[in-house]
């Protein structure tokens, strides 16, 4: 069966060209013009994933991720955003997104990042090992998806779990942006890109708390690696 995609963005010209678009991909299209029509939709057909806008008239786009993640929607969210400032990125994060993609945006890219997002999703590619990983203090359940500093459980969205777990089963090793870009989003989005810089800070934010030693380690014009301080 096909993946069915929701677009939700008030932008009604964006709206049906991504339907297009995406139709032309062989996907099953829905649309909503605001964050209410969108809820209603995500309860009604279930959709594969989500093409969230940010800026919607009545609930916006960061509130429909909200309650999607309280009552425990997993769907997986791109969110698309006219800001361009990492705070406003992160805002999305936090709100319970799996990746973004700022306005104007690139086709091929955004038809990539949901390629990726959906691979992310089968069963027999989202449990990459059953063995739990640990580094220090950090502990990883890849078949259940959850991870813990300590005794503290960390909340993490597929895209920033993922991330992790890749740095992790590296532990000590040095991996480059291509390298992560190739493996996270099957797509390397060139070296303009400010996208995993953002995801390492913001996983710095979940996992690095307070006095925890540091563990993420930026290393310059290569890459990232994980080690015990």
């Amino acid at each position: 069966m096909n993946a069915r995609i929701l677009i939700a963005d008030d932008d009604r010209a964006i709206r049906e060209a991504l339907a297009r678009a995406l139709s032309l991909e062989g996907y099953d299209v829905v649309q909503a013009s605001d964050g209410a029509a969108a809820l209603s939709q995500i309860e009604a057909t279930s959709p594969d994933a989500m093409v969230l806008d940010v800026m919607m008239p009545n609930v916006d786009g960061l509130t429909v991720c909200r309650v999607l993640r309280a009552e425990r929607n997993r769907v997986p969210v791109l969110m698309l955003t006219a800001r361009t400032e990492t705070p406003d990125r992160v805002a999305g994060l936090d709100a319970g997104a799996d990746d973004y993609l700022p306005k104007p945006f690139d086709l091929d890219e955004l038809l990539a990042r949901l390629r990726a997002l959906l691979r992310r999703t089968r069963p027999d590619e989202s449990a990459s090992g059953g063995e739990p990983l640990q580094l220090a203090d950090l502990r990883l359940d890849p078949t259940a998806r959850r991870a813990w500093r300590g005794e503290r459980e960390i909340e993490l969205s597929k895209t920033e779990f993922d991330l992790l777990e890749l740095l992790v089963r590296n532990s000590g090793i040095v991996l480059d942006h291509s390298t992560i870009y190739d493996r996270i989003w099957g797509y390397d989005f060139g070296p303009d890109s400010k996208n995993l810089a953002v995801y390492i800070s913001y996983l710095r934010r979940k996992v690095e708390v307070g006095d925890e030693p540091k563990l993420i380690h930026t290393i310059r014009g290569v890459g990232y690696s994980v080690r015990a301080s």
